[in-house]
């Protein structure tokens, strides 16, 4: 196949982008995405161009980090699968791609393709942790755990934090993200003991990072490639309410003592 790439280029964070045209030919429509874009890189260095930086690393869809934008839709048109997951199969001989990196304020743009998604690291650091009493370990039956629960946090767990719901969002919202990693633990017992003082520090840290609301628009469970479900921002929104009222009451109490 012969395709015609409208690739985003900028130097680093402060340089002015813009768009540039590259033809990728010869592609295989067994090849992935990310095998075309290496092949249009062979391309540029034999010519001695610069090549497209872009950020990779397992390419299996675990680790999150292939997050490009593909004619407009967060790791392209398949549903459930990260951009190193999609294959040139879905496109046809001629066609044009437009391919840019993440566009949210709290994603600044590194080089070309690559983002700073260091603010979702941040925002685990401050809320991902669960206390772990020393000694004997406890017997895994003294803390059962009914299916639809376990279901339920292993779900949330497979969150891979790629971004794809704060790029879909037209708020740039990472609530999705948020919410997951949140209700992970928050569903488990494990995770009782700082439920409440975790959510509103992770809720805190996704504000300081300069995401926006959520306003229910959808667009981030749409675009999610490990199909993360809408429902567990009402449980984050729940569990900061119960949190935000606790806070309040401790307050006052201490103020009446």
């Amino acid at each position: 196949m012969r395709l015609t790439l409208k690739v985003w280029r900028q130097a680093g964070r402060s340089a002015r982008g813009g768009f540039q045209e590259v033809v990728a030919e010869g592609v295989s429509p067994d090849s992935s995405f990310l095998e075309m874009l290496d092949g249009v890189n062979e391309k540029l260095e034999a010519e001695g161009r610069e090549p497209i930086a872009f950020d990779h690393d397992c390419r299996e869809g675990i680790c999150g980090s292939c997050s490009l934008m593909i004619n407009g839709h967060p790791h392209g048109p398949d549903d459930g699968v990260t951009t190193c997951q999609l294959h040139m199969r879905r496109y046809r001989d001629g066609d044009t791609i437009v391919i840019e990196p993440w566009r949210a304020r709290a994603f600044p743009v590194i080089k070309d393709l690559i983002v700073d998604r260091s603010a979702f690291d941040r925002i685990i650091q401050v809320g991902g942790f669960v206390s772990v009493n020393t000694g004997s370990a406890q017997d895994a039956n003294n803390l059962p755990i009914g299916k639809e629960v376990a279901d339920l946090a292993m779900d949330t767990a497979a969150c891979i934090g790629c971004g794809a719901c704060v790029a879909a969002c037209p708020n740039a919202s990472a609530m999705l993200f948020v919410s997951a990693k949140a209700a992970h633990l928050g569903r488990l017992p494990q995770g009782q003991p700082e439920r409440h003082a975790r959510t509103r520090r992770m809720v805190a840290q996704m504000d300081t990072e300069g995401f926006g609301g959520c306003t229910n628009h959808g667009e981030c469970e749409a675009a999610c490639p490990k199909e993360i479900k809408m429902w567990n921002i009402s449980f984050l929104n729940r569990d900061f309410l119960q949190a935000s009222l606790s806070e309040r009451s401790a307050s006052q109490r201490a103020g009446d003592g």
